[in-house]
């Protein structure tokens, strides 16, 4: 198979293959050409990849079977992907109407990371769940580099300082990896999931759990969270506000796929915060939990800071790229035959539910619906 993996858009830090993921495809007997400095922006260098087995071209899409990329490609950049040959990455397909058009119309097909099931069969290419470990993780980072406090308790010559009090919405993989890492810098850690069964995740890692409304319903079938009634949702506030103000940072992780993320944090709970407090947005790129959350921004109100990372994944670019490269490469195996080409087994609940367009249809039926596009089906 011959695997192509263009430059990203000039915000995006990671790469879809990294030279270590590279070495084992090219051992495979595939053909992996990348952009030439794909790499340069995450630490990978075009000698670490052409000492991998790839080679290197100010155009790898020529010829390519297959094409990998992180972000949504441009629809320029789609246009220029070969007709009938496959595309694999996070696509954003629900609110990507003009690049799903071109992904039809050039008749590729086109995989979206994001549709991946969340099964036991399809762990090891499950890249929501790996990028948003980094993005957990950095939102603590971040939280610390802001908060005007120490994160653990210390015991000086000067007195005992206690460690700050943490507060982390939303208990899926960004918000579980946030728990942790806040407990390992220190912090007391208390947590809250609208999910009843996380509740014992949350106490194994050391946290407390927050008493708030429950939804038994609240998780969707394909693993995700999804949205709630209005009302649990205004019952869910009133009960996290004393926890909220209670805390010196506050992350909050909830997102479900394919909408925006839901309001947890409300203007007057913020106001109800201590000045010198932090709330960091995990879901920020999809509008944010805060309801003052300025994606791509940091801002302060009533001396609370409030940022809305909308790259965390990228900040630690070299271990999200790895991640990210291994479930391409579990991908690419799985739509792989014997040898090495290129097979869709559409009786594959993996293949068929990540699948957006086919045969120059869009093959995803959530997608029509989002986008209106029928006329595709």
């Amino acid at each position: 198979m011959q695997i192509a993996v263009p430059a990203e858009a000039s915000d995006e830090r990671r790469v879809a293959l990294t030279p270590e993921v590279v070495a084992k495809l090219t051992e495979d007997g595939h053909s992996v050409t990348i952009e030439d400095g794909l790499g340069n922006r995450a630490g990978f260098t075009n000698e670490a990849y052409t000492e991998a087995g790839a080679t290197v071209s100010g155009d790898p899409l020529n010829g390519a079977d297959l094409v990998a990329v992180v972000g949504p490609p441009s629809p320029a950049l789609a246009s220029r992907v070969s007709a009938g040959s496959a595309l694999v990455g996070f696509l954003d397909p629900f609110s990507s109407e003009e690049l799903v058009r071109v992904l039809a119309g050039q008749s590729i097909t086109a995989f979206s990371m994001e549709a991946i099931p969340r099964t036991t069969l399809a762990q090891s290419m499950d890249a929501l769940s790996s990028q948003a470990t980094a993005a957990g993780y950095h939102a603590v980072l971040l939280a610390a580099a802001a908060t005007p406090r120490f994160f653990p308790m210390l015991t000086t010559a000067a007195g005992t300082i206690p460690p700050v009090k943490a507060l982390v919405l939303g208990a899926g993989v960004a918000g579980l990896q946030a728990i942790a890492t806040a407990k390992r810098l220190g912090a007391v850690v208390s947590a809250y999931d609208i999910r009843p069964e996380v509740k014992e995740q949350i106490e194994s890692l050391g946290a407390k759990f927050v008493a708030a409304p429950l939804d038994e319903s609240a998780a969707s079938s394909s693993g995700y969270a999804k949205e709630v009634a209005d009302e649990t949702q205004r019952r869910q506030q009133a009960t996290l506000t004393p926890a909220v103000a209670d805390a010196d940072v506050v992350i909050t992780t909830a997102q479900v796929p394919g909408r925006a993320a839901p309001l947890l944090v409300s203007r007057e709970m913020v106001e109800g915060m201590r000045p010198g407090s932090v709330v960091v947005d995990v879901a920020a790129p999809t509008g944010g939990n805060c309801e003052l959350t300025k994606p791509g921004e940091t801002i302060t109100h009533n001396d609370v800071t409030i940022i809305g990372p909308t790259d965390l994944p990228g900040r630690v670019a070299v271990d999200a790229s790895q991640m990210y490269a291994r479930n391409i490469a579990s991908f690419i195996s799985r739509i792989s035959n014997d040898e090495g080409n290129i097979v869709f087994d559409w009786e594959d609940q993996i293949v068929k539910e990540a699948c957006i367009t086919h045969g120059g249809k869009v093959t995803h039926p959530v997608t029509r619906r989002q986008l209106g596009m029928e006329e595709l089906s």
